[in-house]
């Protein structure tokens, strides 16, 4: 499921796509990025879905090697340990992922095949596939460690397939290395005998909640954001500071305003954290001071007002 960190991100770029394209059509925008978050979804569940495409691919070539006319011993009695794998059984008779792909129509993997041959070919062609399918064991744990290391050796970063899932949805680019992370701890957790069963999208209704708030409340209120940050880095031009790092301040303004349950140094953690993957290589010692200062204000004046959790 999506986290907060991400949910963060998320409405970084819409707030940024927002102001690049000039647009003031929030609800517009808003419903943009929930689609980009259902989006995200999709690509978790085209990730799961490749898992069992290749196992399938595999499968046809094994009866149609039966039927050469020059059928050698190997076509006639290949090794089957692969298509048997018994963790990627789970998750094609998983009736919750079979209903999701049903519900939302998708079907790349039929019409973008290649892609399955260019993961199938690879896999066999890796050394820890050859060592997997002639170890004697065959337990469920030998299985899942080899779908692990199947789907982080082979899938996870085949370039071909990164720039396939970014010609079907720009959005995907940031999306794939939470998405990869979250396949890996959702497949780490499935266990022998258990059916597979998608997670939900958000945490709870809070969380579905937090980005509409979050973002609505930023566009909403930046103008406001804008002075007291002026205020607080009097040696600074607004133009001089950088688009994304404004964006970010003037989020965690919000969540030090609007969002008493989150702690002030989660806030500020958490943004200085986005900085270094997002913004310039001091960023984020900028923007830790900036925070640091307009919080101590807010608390000055009592605009903030934590309860709870958000004390700590």
């Amino acid at each position: 499921m999506i986290n907060r960190r991400h949910i963060r991100v998320k409405v970084m770029q819409s707030v940024y796509a927002m102001q690049q394209s000039l647009n003031d059509d929030v609800i517009k925008e808003e419903k943009f990025l929930k689609l980009s978050i259902q989006k995200m979804f999709d690509l978790y569940v085209l990730n799961v879905q490749l898992i069992i495409e290749v196992k399938k691919l595999a499968a046809k070539k094994l009866e149609l090697s039966k039927k050469k006319i020059l059928a050698t011993n190997e076509d006639l009695n290949p090794n089957t340990k692969f298509i048997n794998n018994k963790l990627i059984n789970i998750l094609e008779q998983s009736i919750s992922l079979d209903g999701y792909i049903e519900l939302n129509k998708i079907d790349n993997w039929s019409f973008d095949v290649e892609y399955v041959k260019i993961i199938l070919e690879k896999l066999q062609k890796s050394d820890f596939y050859n060592n997997y399918i002639n170890k004697e064991d065959n337990s469920f744990k030998s299985d899942k460690t080899f779908v692990l290391e199947f789907f982080k050796e082979t899938i996870a970063p085949d370039e071909k397939l990164a720039e396939y899932f970014e010609d079907k949805m720009i959005s995907w680019v940031d999306d794939i290395p939470f998405v990869n992370t979250w396949i890996v701890r959702s497949l780490s957790k499935l266990k022998e005998g258990k059916i597979f069963i998608l997670d939900s999208l958000y945490k709870d209704n809070d969380d579905k909640q937090f980005v509409s708030d979050l973002f609505r409340k930023t566009i909403l209120k930046q103008q406001d954001y804008q002075k007291d940050i002026a205020d607080q880095t009097p040696n600074w031009e607004s133009d001089r500071i950088a688009d994304i790092d404004m964006i970010l301040i003037k989020m965690a303004i919000t969540e030090f305003l609007n969002f008493p349950s989150i702690p002030i140094k989660v806030t500020i953690n958490e943004f200085i954290e986005i900085a270094k993957d997002y913004s310039t290589e001091k960023s984020s010692y900028f923007i830790n001071g900036v925070l640091d200062k307009l919080s101590k204000e807010y608390t000055k004046e009592k605009k903030i007002n934590k309860i709870g959790r958000g004390l700590l």
